[in-house]
């Protein structure tokens, strides 16, 4: 057991090797971030960096609302999987259950279990092409080509392929079984059951107060990698801003990117403070129960190898229903999701037999998050707060 003493001299260390690492990727005048790491209740380190906006210079803090993409996506399993509890619906279920508009019998093979482990084999059919009607869509015009759709890519359940038009099925499931849109569920039954004050859903025309923006920073060339869902087009961009260090930036959030009209697969604005209470609410069970918690942890498709999507695409990684699973060998088990959209580069990170969470939102993605990430992690390691198997 670490005495009091010890535990103090250790929270200083982390500390100070934080600050250290946030003072190296991040400077004052620039876009940042907002960090945390939390063992159990405590909060062991908050950090912030940068600006929100190269406009107003305002600072980021604990309080500045972020774009956490993708990580949105457990909000909505999480929604799912109230339901399921509550005897509304079966994981197993199939999609043609709740869409009968849908013609094709493919949709009697696709579970909602699928659609959550991104197992479905459903293709992604939207116009990718066309680009204002990309940067523009809203959630019920993803399920438009559904309707016609009569093709899968693989039988479901067989294989790991990341989409994002199969969270709108599974946002519609929620509100045809609740008889509420899905905005008013998740507000209910899901953020304030997490007490959760500080997050909604994005609407181009409502404002968010504290609102970061996202950026990218258009002097280094970029390439999508395992670590990036974002689609980046250096080439159609002009610089915006220019920071102290002579870095350009751009402004790369709504209208310049896609996805931020749509809500269950990334369209969730929060602040780190109001994340935590969601990370908190997870751990003591007061959204969801343990055992539906755990079956979301568990691993549901090998994600390694798969020769269908390269996000995330590493050894020892499969994923449960709205969590990455990471099982590294002599590492602790990490249940993690990453978020892309624009500017903003976002992850959230948690270790069960420690009880350790790791918090970052970026209104940037120009650094490189995974290697990040294992610096946090080798630090949390030698300052005794994670274990080594």
């Amino acid at each position: 057991m670490i005495s009091c003493g010890s535990a103090n001299k250790n929270n200083v260390n982390i500390t100070e090797r934080l600050d250290s690492l946030l003072n190296k990727n991040y400077s004052s005048d620039a876009p940042g971030c907002a960090m945390a790491i939390l063992n159990g209740d405590n909060i062991v380190y908050k950090g912030y960096r940068g600006i929100s906006d190269v406009n107003s210079k305002e600072k980021i803090n604990e309080h500045t609302v972020f774009n956490i993409a993708s990580v949105t996506k457990q909000f909505t399993v999480v929604a799912i999987l109230y339901l399921y509890e509550q005897g509304k619906l079966d994981i197993n279920d199939n999609v043609a259950k709740y869409f009968p508009e849908f013609k094709s019998d493919i949709w009697e093979k696709v579970q909602l279990r699928h659609l959550m482990s991104h197992s479905s084999g459903v293709p992604d059919k939207r116009p990718r092409v066309d680009k204002d009607f990309m940067l523009h869509i809203v959630d019920k015009q993803c399920l438009e080509y559904m309707v016609e759709l009569d093709e899968l890519k693989f039988e479901p359940g067989t294989y790991y392929d990341y989409k994002n038009p199969t969270f709108q099925i599974l946002a519609e499931v929620v509100s045809r079984v609740s008889g509420l849109d899905f905005e008013t569920f998740q507000r209910e039954y899901i953020f304030n059951r997490a007490a959760m004050t500080n997050v909604r859903y994005f609407e181009p025309l409502i404002d968010i107060p504290q609102m970061a923006h996202g950026y990218i920073n258009i002097t280094k060339a970029y390439s999508n990698s395992i670590d990036s869902d974002s689609q980046k087009d250096k080439g159609s961009l002009l610089s915006q801003y220019t920071d102290k260090s002579g870095v350009q930036w751009m402004e790369y959030d709504y209208g310049e990117e896609t996805f931020f009209g749509t809500k269950a697969d990334g369209g969730i604005y929060t602040s780190l403070d109001d994340f935590i209470k969601w990370e908190n609410a997870l751990r003591n069970n007061t959204v969801i129960k343990k055992t539906t918690k755990e079956l979301a942890y568990s691993p549901q498709i090998n994600v390694s190898e798969s020769k269908y999507s390269t996000y995330q695409n590493r050894e020892n990684t499969f994923y449960g229903f709205g969590w990455f699973i990471d099982n590294m060998p002599g590492r602790e088990l990490k249940i993690y999701h990453t978020g892309d959209n624009g500017g903003f580069q976002i992850y959230a990170a948690k270790y069960p037999k420690s009880g350790v969470s790791v918090i970052m939102f970026e209104n940037r993605n120009d650094l490189n998050r995974w290697n990040t990430q294992m610096d946090i992690e080798r630090i949390l390691i030698e300052e005794g707060l994670l274990n080594v198997d």
